[in-house]
């Protein structure tokens, strides 16, 4: 396969972009698609339209969003990663920006042909994007911040898919949860993070608190969401022990993996809650689509 061609896949880090699809899924099941089966049948080329319309604009801003981090990244990286696309002269600086800010400006795109407000939530959320790559990322506090915002409105681009956005709350769980997650990756290159391991393993427990409780404020269907929140508690507090005992860089970098591959998992106990287990199996099943690529294509 054609160099240059590897280089752009990899810039878009194929293996999250199942990741950034599960949050819309589950963010149309929260604004009640799954019970709205009339409106849009399954036999209705609209819905299929709509549906695919909102997952492609999910990808392609996550895609543009870390096609861009890399840009901005540049100079870091000829120093950190020099194996990466822009800096091994694989992919061009110019090449990658064009391409990044392209694929942006499909997704917003995309995002308004589903609704206005959809469209003006992809705006909003490459913005933040923008925002993220080239300056919150830096700091400390309004780095974790802002990635987790983004996932939150991209969770928010699902719910808006009746044009509205009743269950917005929920748009809290990815802050918290991306936020400690880039908290763990802060420890990536050199280690040593054990502060940031502890006070992300408490945002964790409160993410899974925090599902129980707005599932059982909502009248949601709490009971079939427990085994689902048991996997999503197995897959990213064992990775995190592992980097808290032993807090290398390696253990640290497999424990950010296995909090983004888990994304996928978090959404399918959202998505529980507003329906049943099979639509949380469903989008479970992007999980072992984002394991298979993390083995051909870097995840951080």
């Amino acid at each position: 396969m054609n160099k240059t061609f590897i280089g752009y896949l990899q810039l878009m880090r194929p293996a999250n972009l199942p990741t950034a699809a599960a949050d819309v899924v589950a963010g149309m099941v929260l604004a009640g698609i799954a019970g709205n089966i009339n409106q849009f049948s399954f036999l209705n080329f609209e819905f299929y339209l709509l549906f695919i319309c909102l997952v492609m604009a999910s990808v392609l801003l996550y895609a543009g969003g870390v096609v861009l981090n890399d840009v901005f990244d540049f100079q870091l990286d000829k120093k950190e990663r020099p194996e990466r696309p822009i800096p091994s002269g694989v992919v061009s600086l110019k090449s990658a920006s064009i391409f990044g800010g392209a694929l942006l400006m499909l997704g917003i795109t995309l995002g308004f042909y589903v609704h206005i407000l959809c469209g003006s939530l992809a705006l909003l959320l490459a913005l933040f994007i923008l925002l993220y790559d080239g300056i919150s990322k830096k700091h400390a506090f309004f780095g974790p911040i802002n990635m987790g915002v983004c996932r939150g409105l991209n969770l928010l681009m699902g719910m808006s898919v009746f044009g509205t956005l009743l269950q917005w709350e929920y748009a809290l769980i990815p802050v918290v949860y991306i936020a400690a997650i880039t908290l763990i990756s802060r420890g990536e290159v050199h280690g040593d993070n054990k502060r940031h391991i502890v006070f992300a393993g408490m945002l964790y427990t409160l993410v899974c608190i925090g599902l129980i409780v707005f599932h059982y404020a909502n009248d949601g269907n709490t009971l079939q969401t427990i085994p689902f929140i048991l996997l999503f508690a197995i897959l990213i507090y064992r990775p995190l022990i592992k980097a808290y005992s032993n807090n290398s860089p390696e253990n640290i970098k497999k424990a950010v993996i296995g909090g983004v591959l888990s994304i996928i998992v978090l959404d399918a106990v959202m998505a529980v809650g507003f329906s049943n287990w099979m639509v949380g199996i469903g989008i479970l099943l992007l999980l072992p689509l984002s394991i298979i690529l993390s083995k051909l294509f870097a995840v951080t």
